[in-house]
């Protein structure tokens, strides 16, 4: 009865009304909107985080609830950006000072074009249910989007549009995509579940599967200083370098403090020396000075999950994961907070 009664009033609805109408369904609107930006917090920088990037001197960290951080001082304080979403973000990637992208839940592709303080959402696809996990440029027009369910997106003005691509891919089983890379002087490298490996020559037009050395879930890949070298890493501490694009692999034996690494292996970086840096769950922090060809081991006395690492001006490391953001030395451990 009274949805009848209000479908017969309409017809009647003064212009007052329909203006109150108008300007409440504007106040709803714009209440929904509001409530897609990530939500502020005092304690964000003690959050789960996932990944770290380098804007120039400033340092940015994305996670849980569509947090983005960045900090001018070297990880001391952080300053929470504003952000439009709070689905959780996986990947962040800054092609300069100012440049940057982050990925996440939804599909969704975030850009910021002043260095990480303020952000706009560039793609979503709801109708996927999945995230999109990692995300590289290789300048300011052409970049790609890797995700679960066999997910390859390209973008060839910026991110202003992205279009799916993953049919590039000899992907039938459309396995999760965990990580993309660019390799120096070879061309774009992908690795995901079951081992999966992809390779391309020609800035991501073309891709060859490649034969792995693993059939266990790959999280992530990194180049090298050197041309033609990478690392895959993932499950269990696996651990793979190959100086060839992929023709080849070594596996490298992490040995911690009782017995082999067995912690999962989650996020990788180059840092200023040449070093490489990566970390892992169980407090893990591997390091690298002759290529990847050999780690030290550090485990934290915390044994907190990490899932991305940065490097600081002072040598040290910004490691990200379980807790939020932590300093450390270039070994691993805490670091002295400066006033």
């Amino acid at each position: 009865m009274g949805q009848q009664n209000r479908r017969g009033a309409w017809p009647l609805a003064t212009s007052a009304m329909l203006a109150l109408a108008l300007g409440v369904w504007a106040e709803a609107a714009q209440a929904a909107a509001a409530e897609e930006y990530s939500t502020e917090s005092a304690k964000a920088s003690q959050s789960l985080l996932i990944d770290a990037a380098q804007a120039g001197k400033r340092l940015v960290v994305v996670g849980d609830r569509g947090h983005i951080l960045f900090s001018d001082d070297q990880g001391r304080t952080w300053t929470q950006a504003r952000v439009p979403t709070r689905q959780l973000l996986t990947a962040v990637f800054f092609l300069d000072d100012k440049r940057g992208w982050a990925v996440g839940h939804d599909a969704q592709v975030l850009t910021s074009n002043d260095g990480g303080a303020t952000w706009s959402k560039q793609f979503e696809d709801l109708s996927r249910e999945a995230p999109l996990l990692d995300v590289v440029f290789l300048d300011a027009q052409h970049g790609f989007a890797v995700g679960a369910y066999g997910a390859l997106l390209e973008t060839s003005d910026g991110g202003q549009h992205w279009q799916d691509v993953a049919e590039r891919l000899d992907n039938p089983d459309q396995l999760h995509l965990n990580g993309i890379a660019e390799v120096r002087d070879a061309g774009l490298f992908i690795v995901g579940e079951q081992g999966s490996m992809f390779r391309s020559a020609d800035h991501g037009q073309t891709w060859s599967k490649v034969l792995g050395p693993y059939a266990g879930s790959l999280f992530g890949v990194i180049g090298t200083a050197q041309p033609h070298a990478l690392l895959a890493y993932g499950l269990r501490g696996n651990l793979f370098r190959s100086s060839d694009f992929g023709d080849s692999w070594q596996p490298i034996e992490l040995k911690a403090a009782r017995g082999n690494l067995e912690f999962g292996l989650a996020g990788a970086t180059l840092v200023e020396d040449g070093s490489l840096v990566l970390v892992g769950n169980g407090g893990s922090v591997l390091r690298s000075t002759d290529d990847g060809h050999t780690f030290s081991v550090y485990n934290r006395a915390d044994r907190i999950a990490l899932a991305g690492v940065s490097g600081l001006a002072n040598g040290g490391l910004l490691l990200v994961g379980q807790g939020g953001v932590h300093l450390a030395t270039a070994q691993g451990a805490d670091q002295e907070v400066q006033p």
